[in-house]
């Protein structure tokens, strides 16, 4: 089963729409984004992890991803590490933009798929989310007024 190691701090400065201020904003930020990554991978057969600098803050409910914080170290050494002890690396789809992480991973074989790809991937899902909104929106009586039926 392929795995996907995120680089979550990584993701997050390469969406525009979020800020990256103060530590509220910081625990919004990651919140959001474990909504849309939860929702990206709702009926897809792969393992989530998603990495973090420093400590938990608040939980962050989840139901498919792991969420796993670097306490002392950095996210980029915790991901190494995980990349190292996995049993496939080869199995591993990396979401980062940092080279250094990207370099490494690449060695060990994992499939890499850059930040700001994954961002255009993630902006295609709210762009169909917003339309199914519309099209629920729209009541059936109205499109038939308007078509004459």
């Amino acid at each position: 089963m392929k795995s996907y190691f995120i680089d979550g701090n990584n993701l997050i400065g390469k969406i525009k729409t979020f800020k990256n201020n103060d530590k509220k904003t910081r625990q919004e930020n990651r919140q959001k984004l474990s909504t849309m990554i939860e929702r990206y991978f709702a009926g897809k057969n792969v393992k989530i992890f998603l990495f973090y600098d420093g400590f938990k803050n608040l939980a962050i409910p989840t139901f498919k991803s792991k969420i796993i914080y670097s306490q002392n170290k950095t996210a980029d050494e915790i991901i190494k590490y995980q990349i190292e002890i996995a049993k496939n690396p080869r199995q591993i789809i990396l979401v980062s933009s940092d080279g250094n992480l990207i370099q490494f991973a690449k060695k060990c074989g994992c499939d890499i798929i850059k930040s700001e790809e994954f961002t255009k991937e993630l902006a295609l899902l709210k762009r169909v989310d917003i339309e199914e909104k519309i099209n629920k929106s729209i009541n059936q009586d109205e499109i038939k007024k308007l078509f004459g039926i």
